[in-house]
C-alpha cells in the first residue's frame, strides 16, 4: 500500500514524520495522513516527498522498483515564462511556449494553432543532458486528469519533435485524429500500439491495432515537466 511505502520510506532515511514534514514543506499532520492511508500525497508534492525519500513518485504511488524505473521525464520545480525583452543568460536558450495549446491528458482537445508568445528559459546542460535540440523543443500545458497524480490538469511538459521512435513506457505528445494528448506508449505486436495513463482507474488502457495507427501521430518524447498546484 502506499502508505506503507511512504512510512517505510521514511524510516529507512531515519526520518521523523516532523523532520520529514519540514522538508517538503507540509505539516506533521499531513504527514500522519499520508501514512495512515486517509490521503495521498499529490502533485507538487508528492515529486518533493519523493525527492526527499530518494525514491520516485512511481515507486510511491505503484510500488515500481526503483531499479528498474527509467524516468519519463526530469522534473525541476516552478517555472517563469518570459518575453523577447527578457535577456539570455550566457548558458541559456529560449523554448515556444504555446499557452494556447493544451495536449490533452484526459479525453483530447482539438488541435490549435501554434503560439508565438511567451517562452521558457533552459539551461544549455539541462538540454544536453536530455540530448534535446532547442531547435526541436517546444512546451505546452496539460489538460485533464488521466495523467494524474504525477501530471495534474495544467501541468507544463516540454517535448522533443525530434524524438518520435517509440520506447515502450515512455511519455510522449501525440495527435489523435485532431487531439492533441499526452500518454505513455507501448508498442505490440502486429504494429499496434497501446495508450496508457497514470490514471489507470478512471481511464483503462487504450489498445490500436496497425490499421488504427494512421489516425495517431506521434508528436515527440516528453523529456521534462513542470507541476504546479
Amino acid at each position: 500500500m502506499m502508505n506503507e511505502r511512504i512510512k517505510e520510506k521514511r524510516k529507512a532515511r531515519n526520518l521523523t514524520q516532523p523532520a520529514l514534514a519540514k522538508t517538503i514543506g507540509v505539516t506533521k499532520a499531513t504527514i500522519s495522513l499520508w501514512e495512515s492511508g486517509s490521503t495521498s500525497p499529490k502533485g507538487e508534492n508528492l515529486h518533493a516527498l519523493a525527492k526527499a525519500l530518494s525514491t520516485t513518485p512511481e515507486y510511491i504511488l505503484y510500488g515500481v522498483a526503483e531499479r528498474s524505473v527509467e524516468r519519463n521525464a526530469e522534473w525541476v520545480g516552478e517555472f517563469e515564462p518570459w518575453d523577447s525583452g527578457s535577456a539570455l543568460g550566457p548558458d541559456e536558450v529560449e523554448v515556444p511556449f504555446y499557452m494556447e495549446v493544451e495536449l490533452a491528458a484526459g479525453h483530447g482537445i482539438a488541435e490549435a494553432s501554434e503560439y508565438q508568445g511567451p517562452k521558457l528559459r533552459f539551461a544549455k546542460s539541462t538540454l544536453k543532458r536530455q540530448n534535446v535540440d532547442a531547435e526541436n523543443a517546444a512546451c505546452v500545458r496539460v489538460s485533464g486528469n488521466s495523467m494524474e497524480p504525477v501530471l495534474p490538469h495544467g501541468s507544463t511538459v516540454g517535448v522533443d519533435t525530434a524524438a518520435s521512435n517509440i520506447i515502450d513506457g515512455k511519455m510522449y505528445a501525440i495527435n489523435h485524429d485532431g487531439m492533441l494528448r499526452v500518454k505513455m506508449l507501448y508498442k505490440l505486436p502486429g504494429n499496434g500500439l497501446r495508450l496508457r495513463s497514470y490514471n489507470i482507474d478512471e481511464y483503462p488502457d487504450e489498445r490500436y491495432e496497425a490499421d488504427d495507427l494512421k489516425h495517431i501521430k506521434v508528436i515527440g518524447k516528453v523529456f521534462w515537466y513542470s507541476v504546479l498546484i
